[in-house]
């Protein structure tokens, strides 16, 4: 378990020893620098209290743990609400924990929703994050604000600002969804009707050029 958490970490935070790490070298003074760091004994094994332990050290980064290459399965997620996540697969048969760099590779799945860590192929809805902005934990209402590129009312000013620098599945939430002008349908950059909505947009505006 704290083998395969430094790794993760270095994995994370772009360290340069991650290689080494990863290849096994030079991993048993660090490990044991976390271990004491962290007050964690894994000398009987480690499970959710060490796991617990460890999230509560490393408060910056979340770990997330499933139970093997089942992505509906998640045997732990820390209680931290870090973007920086630290995922590991539990291997049952030889009790190991294992490093994940490419958690959508592993399982095969198209999409990673970060809210909430599911992984899915098309669609999901949550109810931990922001319905608008996509933030976690959800966005309280206060005094709204109108977006004028995506044609949509947030719940309040950090809501807003949050769409602007959020993303999903690449792209900036202000980006992926947005309301269309003509029919008032609420559509994603990947639907059929969001290109339409483009094009017309950008005749608009060559043709506001033109008259100019």
């Amino acid at each position: 378990m704290a083998h395969a958490l430094k790794i993760a970490m270095t994995k994370v935070n772009s360290d340069s020893k991650y290689e080494s790490y990863r290849d096994g070298k030079g991993l048993k003074k660090p490990v044991e620098e976390l271990l004491k760091a962290s007050g964690v004994d894994l000398s009987n094994g480690g499970w959710f209290k060490e796991l617990q332990q460890f999230q509560q050290y490393i408060s910056d980064q979340k770990i997330i743990v499933f139970d093997g290459l089942y992505p509906d399965r998640v045997m732990f997620s820390g209680n931290s609400l870090s973007a920086k996540k630290l995922y590991l697969l539990y291997d049952r048969d030889n009790e190991h924990y294992n490093v994940v760099t490419n958690l959508k590779g592993a399982m095969a799945k198209r999409y990673i929703y970060n809210g909430c860590d599911t992984l899915y192929d098309y669609t999901h809805k949550c109810d931990k994050v922001c319905s608008l902005c996509t933030a976690t934990p959800p966005c309280t209402k206060n005094q709204s604000r109108y977006c004028c590129t995506c044609n949509r009312s947030f719940r309040s000013e950090k809501c807003f600002q949050n769409h602007l620098i959020l993303k999903v599945k690449g792209k900036l939430v202000c980006q992926w969804r947005q309301v269309c002008q003509n029919c008032s349908y609420l559509v994603t950059s990947d639907s059929e009707h969001f290109v339409h909505f483009a094009i017309r947009n950008n005749l608009q505006a060559i043709y506001a050029t033109w008259l100019h």
